[in-house]
This record gives C-alpha cells, sequence and structure tokens, in this order.
C-alpha cells in the first residue's frame, strides 16, 4: 500500500477542481438515467461527450489515485469507489468515526442505484456495508481487508430518501477481525444488515512478500 503526500497548493487546487469535476459528472450519470430527450438530442450529446472525453484522456495517470495523506495530515483515498470525492461512481460516502470508535455515514441513493422498480439494487448496499465494517475494524485499530461479507435484505432500501449507515468491530483474533452493521431509516428502522470477516495481511506486518497487483476480495481499509 503507497502512501503520498500531497502537499503543495497547486496540487489541492487541481484537486479540488476534480472533486467538482466528479460531482457534475454524477450529475451526467443521473440526468442520463432519467433523460427522455428526443433521439436527436440524444446523439448531439453523445458526440460532444465524445469529445470531451478525448479532452480529458489526453494526458491519463497508468492506475487511479492511490491513498495519500492530505495537508491536514490524515489519509484519504479519493478514487474510492464508496468514498472517494474525486471518482463519479462514489456517491461520495462521508464516513464519521464516533467517540465510541464505531462509523456511522448519512447517505441518499439515486435512480442510477436502483435495481427492483424504486429499490436500491442489493449489491450496492453490499458495496456500502463493506466499506463501513471495513472502516469500522479500522477504527478499532484492526485494519485488515474482506475475508466474508454475509448480509441479510430485511425491508426494500429506497432511494432518494435520508438513510443512516452504522457499524461497529466485534471482536478480533489473531489477525481476523469481526464487524457487524447496517442500512436502517432515519427512525432505527433496519432495512439491511451485516456481518463481515477482515483479514490483516500477513505482508502488512513484513512477515510475507507483497503480491503482485491482481483482482481479488474487497480492498484494504
Amino acid at each position: 500500500m503507497t502512501l503520498d503526500l500531497a502537499s503543495t497548493e497547486d496540487a489541492e487546487s487541481r484537486l479540488a477542481a476534480l472533486t467538482v469535476l466528479s460531482r457534475q459528472v454524477r450529475d451526467l450519470i443521473d440526468a442520463v438515467v432519467l433523460t427522455d430527450v428526443p433521439e436527436g438530442e440524444l446523439t448531439a450529446v453523445t458526440a460532444e461527450l465524445a469529445a470531451l472525453t478525448e479532452r480529458l484522456g489526453a494526458v491519463r495517470r497508468d492506475s487511479p489515485r492511490s491513498f495519500e495523506f492530505g495537508p491536514d495530515g490524515l489519509p484519504r483515498n479519493l478514487s474510492n469507489a464508496v468514498t472517494g470525492a474525486a471518482n463519479p461512481h462514489a456517491l461520495p460516502l462521508v464516513v464519521q468515526v464516533t467517540p465510541e470508535r464505531t462509523v456511522r455515514a448519512e447517505l441518499g441513493f439515486r435512480p442510477v442505484h436502483e435495481g427492483p422498480p424504486a429499490t436500491v439494487h442489493g449489491g450496492v448496499s453490499a458495496m456500502i456495508l463493506d466499506q463501513l465494517l471495513g472502516q469500522a475494524v479500522a477504527a478499532a485499530g484492526f485494519p485488515g481487508m474482506t475475508g466474508t461479507l454475509s448480509l441479510r435484505y430485511r425491508r426494500p432500501v429506497p432511494y432518494g430518501e435520508p438513510l443512516v449507515a452504522t457499524a461497529e468491530h466485534t471482536r478480533s483474533q489473531g489477525r481476523k477481525s469481526w464487524a457487524e452493521g447496517r442500512i436502517a431509516l432515519p427512525d432505527g428502522t433496519v432495512l439491511v444488515e451485516a456481518e463481515g470477516l477482515f483479514i490483516a495481511p500477513s505482508w502488512w506486518s513484513g512477515k510475507g512478500p507483497v503480491p503482485e497487483p491482481e483482482g481479488g476480495a474487497g480492498g484494504a481499509r
């Protein structure tokens, strides 16, 4: 895991502009999902987007931004698929650590997250809870990577309404840690419950080789 230091004002100004761009792209994605304009307008907009895509691709990174330390000294991952402010795919979810070292986030899904009619796709709920559970074990001092994730869908999760997601570390044994979490309505009605097992890779402690990048289980928190 590489941590870079973003230290210059110019770098921060550029990241701020990238964050604004990502927010605009989220609005664009919502507009695409909901649009009902004529075919001619769709074709014209597609041509404009192709030109904009070419402009943004004029200078490209080899991979998304990695973990880094911001000017406040705190780690951040602006490219994270759930919390990344500079990732248009993300909500982005803003996670807070409570004095009890649990985690909490207020969230609202958008039409783009729909699965069954008027309901959030179950995989999207799973992604959010995977992130929350991982941050819960990290907040407790036991960061790890997702080993298993179990969910129970108790009620349909609506989009366009305020929701609350919470999670807490429950126990640890060696390199393994467990956490539980949920997505609920503001009144406490639970919609989705989750339990996850997180494992600290041996190479984090210098006891094993660093693996080559590849696809696999959920990422580090």
